[in-house]
């Protein structure tokens, strides 16, 4: 049972039996927090909370903005540093991760279970004090989402990526409720962005480094006969979904030219993209999708903001 994902978090001893385990470095534990991750939640967290507040740059609460930014990406940071706890054993088993810090014995995995605790922690508390409870709880409700659900999920079904990305999306409401208090069409029209997105961004991942993922005993993928289409759907169908998402009148900006032009063709290329690893299946093509997703999030968000009514 100590396999289990969730459960192996209780065996502390697993990884330093195998490890001079040391405390760490500044670098170490900053890696924990997933920064890069951290930093595309962050731009969705304040596009959110920027279009709920369409006001003037005089009036623009700009210090509620930096306690949202601050409390969500500690949260954040302590699920991105949970989930390596969690997953340290068979992060030690993939090429890609098999340098973590926990996985490759820098920081004690105790340690790193109280640093996500307390970022955490502090990070929903912050929320609830310096923003709006609501924020908090959608903060972490996500929190739950991703280290229960869909991390143990990965090692028992392809599902996992439709699971995951339901927490996934959260930023964007937890934005949007902190600068409005509520929520409506317009972040649930965000929240499907995001939540589209993930799919190609993921399942190019999944493509690069599928034998890893094997491995390590996650079914990210389905068997390897299946494999292809089931990635194929995956990245296609979300992909071309985007186009009818990021055009609907209840977004701000679709009567503006430029917005309707833009969204239009960060879109449509990252559609392209994602078809051409769909009929590719190749490294090079998955490369060229992870980081077309990464160019696109920002794009479409700056686009949603600075065209707003």
């Amino acid at each position: 049972m100590a396999t289990e994902p969730i459960l192996a978090v209780l065996d502390l001893a697993a990884v330093e039996q195998r490890h001079t385990v040391r405390c760490g470095t500044f670098s170490d534990y900053w890696a924990l927090t997933k920064p890069e991750v951290n930093f595309l939640i962050a731009i969705a967290t304040g596009a959110a909370f920027c279009l709920a507040c369409p006001r003037t740059l005089a009036h623009f609460p700009w210090i509620m903005l930096l306690h949202t930014l601050l409390g969500t990406v500690l949260v954040a940071s302590g699920a991105g540093a949970l989930n390596q706890v969690i997953e340290r054993n068979f992060d030690a088993q993939m090429r890609r991760t098999a340098r973590r810090p926990i996985a490759d014995g820098r920081i004690a995995t105790s340690r790193a279970l109280a640093f996500g605790i307390v970022l955490s922690l502090a990070g929903s508390l912050y929320l609830a004090l310096a923003v709006r409870p609501a924020a908090s709880l959608l903060a972490l409700a996500t929190l739950a989402g991703y280290l229960l659900l869909y991390t143990p999920l990965k090692r028992l079904t392809p599902m996992c990526t439709l699971v995951g990305a339901l927490p996934g999306a959260m930023p964007v409401l937890i934005g949007y409720t902190a600068a409005m208090g509520k929520l409506n069409a317009q972040a649930w029209l965000l929240y499907a962005v995001l939540f589209l997105w993930q799919f190609p961004h993921f399942m190019a991942i999944a493509w690069m480094y599928r034998e890893d993922y094997a491995r390590a005993g996650y079914l990210v993928l389905p068997p390897r006969e299946s494999s292809g289409r089931f990635m194929s759907w995956q990245t296609v169908v979300p992909a071309l979904a985007l186009l009818s998402v990021t055009l609907s009148p209840a977004l701000p900006g679709r009567s503006s030219f430029t917005y309707t032009v833009g969204s239009l063709l960060v879109t449509w290329i990252f559609a392209y993209f994602a078809t051409q690893l769909a009929t590719r299946r190749s490294r090079s093509s998955a490369r060229r999708l992870l980081l077309a997703s990464i160019i696109y999030l920002p794009l479409m968000f700056l686009l949603v903001v600075l065209c707003r009514g």
